[in-house]
């Protein structure tokens, strides 16, 4: 900044013109050009497919842009703009493949203004672009996402269907030029046998079915072009935990496992690890739709931590992946702000019961005790035991049952749910299961699964704790299973040495308990009642109210994010990452897998203390009505 003297203002001059000549801040090249690139694509579409758009004023903005290139200008700028708009959500994210892809598209676009419309401002806007991309190029450093081949069908799709409708706008462009009155299913035949370069039913006056049929050419082209483009390209898998990483993260939760009731989910199989330079911390994650999400606090020593995070950061950064960690406490919230700068947000509570204060006596524990003890007299018995105290046939008697009760397609969890029963190596983990004889049926040959009728998981969380994963029952039991099995786990506690036991993870709980009493304001009252409406679907206040039933210690968790503005795009990632959304192609005859069997794992001999540390586990365990809920 200068400073002028007695009112001599001639040394601002050199300074604005530096800043001119010196351009935008690096940072923010990639987002200017990728705006840059979908305000030209969208004008270059429009400019392609609309006649009167290309004869007026706004078309002389258009000219400015890389796209109609003399004859043939409507496919070409269709071309352009499309291929510009998939290359700009690229550039914004520091891709440098998109990167390399708009260094070979802006030469030939400029060239092609100056060649064929003399254009000396359309070709100036092309290497204006070219010159930021080459003098910043070590913005545009990004290494590419997990992909598979699948990218290549879900492109195929989006881009047809994406030509068929934009090919019915083209033909319907020209009311003036077409011949008769073609209806809708002339217009979608004509589309189609354009994509393929045919040409189709509807006929126009003065060459624009020349215009036409080139557009819809140039969008079959690129479709086929970019599906197989992916169809060939090398893949880069997912990160998936290995059985070293495995191993080395189970040695983090045999000594620090008790810290984090999340712990034990780390060791899900389709999670990412990164390790601190020491390798006594770690943090384990997921990638969706660009959000690079961790679960829970980091695993191992508190003070190694900062360097997982590092780590972690670091990656995100290669990648240009947005950071976001789901459900860590409140002292991991607290390292992960200090060493980031990112921001934190509550995001519930987690249920936790101690099992020396849990007691069935009192009027707070009427409705659980008089549900149990109605249960009970109906003939059901429950069984509480660790994995290990079950033989192979008995376990895969379990595995098959919880497959079959789930109650989705989907397998749903991820921070808070494990994700598999009785793999090698998880032996300290404990099963709760509920069992009805039929009088009628001594052999237990009435169903599939005999007098079994509802089984909960628990996973370690330290040598003295246990976690939450699991709900499940048979349809066709009793309401109530998972209050009966739940109390019976803790009355059972004491003689496993479980001193603290994790329950479901309740969502804004405490927006909803505030809301809910007198003298709450306005702001709390609609807040409450559209987390209220909300449950419908995410079954919000249902978790709440049946995890008060057990009169639980609330812990907070918190989601950390890095500003505001990524909050839609996390919430849509870990709804995704947790099951809830999918976006995968309808199956139009679904069939349930069967349950898939444990894979190996270099821990096999089960430490003497839970070896790890778990959570509050599948946050949707139960409703009353008995309906099986998973965790968020």
């Amino acid at each position: 900044m200068s400073v002028t003297v007695d009112g001599d203002k001639s040394r601002l001059v050199p300074v604005r013109v530096r800043r001119i000549l010196r351009g935008p801040r690096p940072e923010k090249v990639p987002a200017l050009v990728g705006t840059a690139c979908t305000i030209g694509g969208l004008i270059d579409i429009a400019a392609g497919v609309f006649p009167r758009f290309r004869a007026s004023r706004m078309h002389a903005v258009a000219e400015v842009l890389p796209g109609t290139l003399g004859h043939l200008s409507a496919a070409l700028s269709l071309s352009a703009g499309v291929l510009l708009l998939l290359l700009a959500h690229g550039l914004k994210r520091h891709k440098r493949r998109a990167w390399r892809a708009a260094v070979v598209l802006l030469p030939v676009g400029a060239a092609a203004q100056y060649i064929w419309r003399h254009s000396v401002i359309g070709t100036l806007f092309s290497l204006v672009l070219l010159a930021l991309l080459l003098r910043h190029r070590d913005e545009f450093a990004a290494l590419p996402d997990p992909r598979s081949r699948w990218r290549a069908l879900a492109n195929f799709v989006v881009m047809g269907a994406g030509s068929i409708a934009l090919g019915l706008v083209i033909v319907s462009a020209h009311p003036r030029r077409v011949v008769g009155d073609p209806s809708l299913t002339d217009r979608l035949e004509h589309v189609l046998y354009g994509l393929f370069g045919v040409e189709g039913p509807v006929a126009y006056t003065r060459g624009v079915d020349w215009t036409v049929g080139y557009s819809l050419g140039a969008l079959g082209m690129l479709t086929a072009l970019t599906t197989i483009y992916l169809a060939f390209r090398p893949e880069h898998p997912a990160a998936r935990l290995t059985t070293d990483d495995e191993t080395r993260l189970r040695a983090l939760l045999d000594q620090h496992g008790g810290r984090d009731s999340l712990g034990h989910f780390a060791l899900r199989h389709d999670k990412g690890v990164v390790f601190s330079p020491s390798g006594k911390a770690a943090v384990c994650y997921r990638v969706v739709s660009g959000v690079m999400l961790a679960s829970g606090d980091p695993i191992g020593d508190v003070e190694a931590w900062p360097g997982a995070i590092e780590r972690f950061m670091d990656e995100a950064k290669a990648h240009s992946w947005t950071p976001a960690v789901m459900g860590c406490s409140e002292t991991g919230g607290q390292v992960w702000t200090r060493e980031t700068g990112l921001d934190a947000l509550e995001l519930g509570d987690e249920a936790i019961v101690d099992v020396a204060d849990f007691s069935l006596s009192g009027r707070a524990m009427r409705n659980v005790r008089q549900m149990v003890k109605r249960i009970e007299r109906n003939g059901y018995t429950t069984q509480v035991r660790r994995v290990r105290d079950l033989d192979d046939e008995e376990l895969e008697h379990v595995r098959r049952a919880a497959a079959d009760w789930r109650g989705t397609d989907t397998e749903r969890g991820f921070s808070m749910a494990l994700g598999r029963i009785g793999a090698p190596g998880d032996g300290d983990a404990v099963i709760a299961t509920a069992h009805k004889d039929d009088p009628d049926d001594p052999a237990h040959t009435g169903g599939p699964y005999g007098d079994l009728k509802a089984i909960i998981h628990f996973v370690p969380w330290g040598p003295d704790g246990m976690s939450l994963e699991l709900m499940r029952r048979d349809r066709s039991a009793d309401p109530g299973m998972n209050e009966l099995l739940i109390v019976a786990a803790l009355q059972a506690s004491p003689a496993l040495g479980i001193e603290r036991v994790s329950l479901n993870f309740a969502m804004f709980r405490s927006a909803l308990a505030r809301g809910e009493k007198i003298g709450a304001g306005p702001v709390l009252r609609v807040w409450r009642g559209l987390l209220v409406f909300l449950s419908r679907w995410f079954q919000i206040e249902s978790l709440y109210k049946f995890n008060a039933k057990f009169r639980p210690r609330w812990e907070p968790r918190f989601v950390v994010y890095r500003n505001s503005r990524d909050l839609p795009r996390i919430s849509l990632a870990a709804m995704r990452a947790e099951g809830f959304v999918t976006v995968s192609l309808p199956r139009p005859f679904p069939r349930r897998r069967p349950a898939a069997a444990p894979r190996p794992c270099a821990h096999i001999v089960p430490a003497p203390a839970p070896a790890t540390a778990s959570s509050p586990a599948s946050a949707s365990a139960s409703a009353p009505a008995g309906r099986e809920v998973r965790a968020a």
